[in-house]
């Protein structure tokens, strides 16, 4: 969807910001986010781990190698950072509150330079987590400006899903 709205393509980086904004955004009003990924603190700001192994299949990499064929009919990736939406995105997988998110985060950040939307994503969550570390969503949450009342329903949103695992 942020391919498609993007104009087709765009960098990396480009993409990983917006979709940390985007799901940092639902975190604050829904209290949960968009991706279900986990954002890793690397030097230019959070990347969506689950998303970038994907990426990094096409290239031929990571630890989703094996599956980079069920990836190709959906991405394709240029002068490895730049990504390619092949297929248009099927709605029917996101929510009227998933799609107004991503087009503000989007509307925010697509004319953003890459320095810029580093240091946007320098954030609280970003400082607090460890160098290459996992960023955790309760920072996430913070950064964003949440209130106690939203920290409090995300924490118990966590813990249910937490439950219903073991």
């Amino acid at each position: 969807y942020i391919l498609k709205q993007l104009g087709g393509q765009a960098d990396l980086h480009k993409v990983f910001k917006i979709m940390y904004f985007a799901d940092q955004k639902h975190l604050l009003r829904f209290g949960s986010t968009i991706s279900s990924d986990t954002y890793i603190a690397m030097a230019n700001g959070p990347v969506p781990s689950i998303t970038y192994d994907i990426l990094k299949a096409l290239r031929g990499e990571g630890l989703l190698i094996d599956k980079k064929a069920n990836f190709e009919p959906y991405f394709k990736l240029e002068k490895r950072s730049i990504v390619s939406g092949i297929m248009d995105p099927d709605l029917d997988w996101l929510s009227k509150s998933e799609i107004q998110v991503l087009n503000e985060a989007i509307y925010e950040n697509k004319d953003l330079d890459f320095t810029s939307l580093t240091a946007k994503s320098h954030d609280l969550a970003w400082d607090k987590a460890l160098s290459n570390g996992e960023m955790d969503i309760m920072n996430i949450a913070k950064a964003g400006g949440a209130d106690d009342d939203m920290l409090r329903y995300i924490g118990f949103n966590i813990e249910n899903s937490f439950s219903k695992l073991g």
